[in-house]
């Protein structure tokens, strides 16, 4: 029985003394982290435009927010890059669509598929490199085509070795018809709904006064950006309370998404969103100080907007084999058409207003 403890205690301290993985890299594919045309918003907002307080989780008391998400499951896999990044830009489609209808959810699964040489995969990856897949590639897909498996080409952890995620059409959306024993199969769909990206960047200043100035004014004008940060204090940290440790690392190992910002007993912080599932933290969220780059959450934020969405989706048979009208041929000639909605970037309207006042 002595025996038995003590290989029981063993076994345990090693399961706590597991070694968090790097999440955060930067693939020798992603060449261009930033790619802007319209204003940004510290070119048109001052320190007066902005609230005390402001949470895109909690506007009149309705979210803003897409789903949560929990990148570990059905097995570890360091995505959570595509987590910050496709969650932030899903977001701000639906702020651009006045947080109502259905969410409107991108598919990471397509992401660790295709984007392994710019965004990246299981074994690590970057917010930035996710945005300039998805601008060099067209678009990404809703979900719905391609669900999480936590899988990539290159990881062999829990199932992974036993499904195909290699770029192929059928692994950028697909539809099966029935049981295979039942003479149904599983087809690629070459109409489906998709969301693109029309400029991304990273938030740079001076100073970190002016970078948190920056990164609000982005998140109040636009929404939720992603941030690198230093995740190796978060691990065994349970929230109730915003984290302030300044001694705490600030090598960036993995990505959020911030949503806004608080005050508590007259000190600011940063709400973020996490990609450990609901379980971990303040419902999936914690809260970081503001002003002092603690984690590293300030120096390495980025942003994307829309280009499209689709609103109105082209139909499809059940079985996948006609979509629109005509035979779903994924080989052919024909151009994936839909009818999307635009995005309007803030700056088209608010640079007017400031040029009036």
């Amino acid at each position: 029985m002595k025996y038995l403890l003590t290989i029981m205690a063993a076994t345990i301290s090693a399961a706590n003394a597991a070694e968090r993985f790097n999440e955060f890299v930067i693939l020798p594919g992603h060449t261009e982290k930033n790619h802007v045309l319209s204003p940004l918003p510290h070119t048109y907002l001052t320190n007066d435009d902005l609230p005390e307080e402001w949470n895109w989780n909690d506007v009149d008391g309705k979210s803003c927010l897409t789903h949560q998400l929990n990148q570990h499951i059905p097995q570890y896999c360091g995505s959570c890059w595509a987590h910050a990044a496709l969650s932030s830009l899903a977001d701000r489609i639906k702020i651009a669509r006045n947080c109502e209808g259905d969410d409107i959810n991108l598919s990471i699964q397509f992401i660790l598929n295709c984007g392994g040489s710019v965004a990246g995969s299981c074994y690590g990856g970057s917010h930035t490199g996710a945005y300039q897949f998805i601008k060099d590639h067209g678009s990404v897909p809703f979900d719905t085509c391609q669900p999480y498996l936590a899988c990539s080409d290159d990881s062999t952890d829990g199932f992974c070795s036993h499904v195909d995620t290699t770029c192929t059409a059928l692994n950028t959306c697909r539809t099966c018809s029935t049981f295979t024993e039942n003479g149904g199969s599983c087809v690629a769909l070459n109409y489906y709904p998709n969301a693109t990206v029309a400029e991304y960047g990273e938030i740079m200043a001076q100073d970190n006064a002016e970078r948190v100035n920056k990164i609000k004014m982005e998140i109040h004008a636009r929404g939720p950006v992603s941030a690198s940060i230093n995740a190796n204090p978060l691990v065994n940290f349970l929230g109730g309370k915003v984290f302030d440790d300044a001694d705490a690392g600030r090598g960036p190992d993995h990505v959020t998404s911030i949503v806004g910002w608080g005050v508590e007993d007259g000190k600011e912080h940063w709400i973020i969103r996490n990609s450990w599932g609901v379980y971990w933290g303040e419902g999936g969220f914690f809260r970081v100080l503001t002003g002092d780059n603690l984690l590293g959450v300030e120096a390495g934020v980025a942003w994307a907007t829309p280009g499209q969405w689709t609103e109105k989706n082209v139909p499809c048979s059940e079985d996948g084999k006609i979509c629109g009208g005509v035979t779903n041929d994924v080989h052919g000639t024909k151009k994936m058409t839909f009818a999307g909605q635009e995005y309007v970037d803030p700056s088209v309207y608010l640079v007017s207003l400031v040029a009036k006042e």
